[in-house]
């Protein structure tokens, strides 16, 4: 039995940990929180193969430079990887060289090409298209956006930076289930040994309100806005900017396990934001105007996310650098990690100010590198869109419908 940080359970404790793990999946599947999400439906085939001249593969609206990164750090995740391993590529079962042989000769053919539209004849030439059967009979993705979070911070905690980001806590236990059966496989639960108990890790009321993790040490940084926090737990990761103007990067680390509860639904389903005005900028201006909501509003999403300070990146979920307007986040039960995308959707136009002014069909190469709780089947995609302004705006915008593709290099 594999148990983080957990070695000293006798062996009376780890039959009645197996009986409680196989309790707590019948209750979960049984009883769940009214308010999870609506599971989502897995096609037997998440990718079809269509004709490559049926895709606009020429419309790319980005620079190679960022193209040429985004792809060698895809490279960087397959040489780590084992020569045996096998990606879900549609209805093939393609092997890790063959996933590197596609970006290798996808970079082959940039350096060669001089204009996006002789790329894409020669993509036509020598890739298979599968394209994401979608979310509808119109095989639409719904595409929204995630960026780079900057906050004020502090390493120390006073009257004004009074709100800790914690890190990974010790009793912290992540559970495979496959190594009980071959039933359990793919299944996976985070809790906490209570007595000689598993129990369900700590919510974010117990982990905000009831301070159940207060003054342990696991607080790396403190802020002082309960918002920007709650939106780096939905980013993923950020930047911390010191006080000295120095800068800490947290990346996610963990989360406790808790199903994921969308703030913005309850916000349109209690009419406080109309749904056509829905965004991440709106859902940030309601909170500030209305503080006393916030622990109420907050309460509805019981998930909560644990970080670690990290060198470089942001990182995706490949473990390798985000490339802004290059990565995506897909559900990664689904889609092959690592892979060479192509997608077609809409990005907004700015005026000087900030202001969007509308917004504008794009098609663009991009590489699966990421994935997110909120990122499910096959009809969800999440664009990085990097940091700064635009960003932040960018991100808290879009959703819109679009198209999704995957690229296979012919054998």
């Amino acid at each position: 039995m594999r148990l983080a940080r957990n070695d000293d359970l006798n062996t009376s404790a780890k039959s009645v940990l197996v009986f409680f793990l196989s309790l707590t999946i019948l209750l979960a599947s049984a009883c769940g929180p009214s308010r999870v999400a609506t599971p989502v439906s897995r096609p037997e085939q998440p990718l079809q193969e269509v004709p490559p001249q049926s895709v606009e593969l020429e419309r790319d609206d980005l620079s190679r430079e960022l193209l040429v990164q985004a792809v060698q750090n895809s490279l960087l995740y397959y040489e780590r990887l084992p020569e045996d391993k096998l990606f879900k590529f549609g209805p093939e079962e393609v092997p890790v060289s063959r996933m590197k042989r596609t970006l290798e000769t996808f970079l082959a053919l940039l350096a060669e090409s001089h204009s996006w539209t002789e790329l894409a004849d020669s993509v036509r030439e020598k890739f298979i298209v599968y394209r994401s059967v979608g979310r509808n009979v119109e095989q639409e993705v719904l595409f929204t956006g995630y960026y780079e979070p900057t906050i004020q911070g502090s390493l120390t905690q006073d009257d004004h930076y009074r709100y800790p980001i914690y890190g990974v806590p010790d009793d912290l236990l992540k559970i495979d289930l496959g190594l009980f059966g071959t039933k359990y496989q793919g299944t996976r639960l985070v809790g906490r040994t209570e007595g000689n108990r598993v129990v369900p890790y700590y919510s974010r009321d117990d982990i905000e309100f009831d301070g159940k993790l207060a003054g342990q040490g696991y607080e790396l940084v403190w802020v002082a806005d309960p918002v920007e926090r709650f939106f780096l737990r939905i980013q993923g990761s950020g930047r911390i900017r010191l006080i000295n103007g120095e800068y800490v990067r947290l990346g996610y680390a963990a989360k406790n396990g808790r199903p994921w509860g969308p703030i913005g639904r309850l916000l349109i389903e209690k009419g406080l934001i109309p749904k056509e005005a829905m965004s991440m900028q709106a859902i940030r201006r309601y909170l500030k105007q209305h503080p006393e909501e916030m622990a109420e509003i907050f309460s509805y999403d019981p998930s909560y996310v644990f970080f670690s300070k990290v060198e470089g990146g942001p990182f995706g979920n490949i473990a390798v650098p985000l490339t802004p307007g290059r990565s995506i986040a897909t559900d990664s039960t689904l889609f092959p990690k690592g892979a060479l995308a192509f997608i077609e959707c809409q990005k907004p136009v700015f005026a000087k100010d900030g202001v969007i002014l509308g917004w504008a069909p794009f098609g663009r190469y991009v590489l699966n590198q990421d994935t997110g709780g909120a990122i499910r089947g096959p009809g969800r995609v999440d664009l990085f869109w990097g940091s700064g302004p635009f960003g932040r705006i960018a991100a808290g915008h879009l959703k819109h419908p679009g198209a999704l593709y995957f690229l296979l290099v012919k054998e």
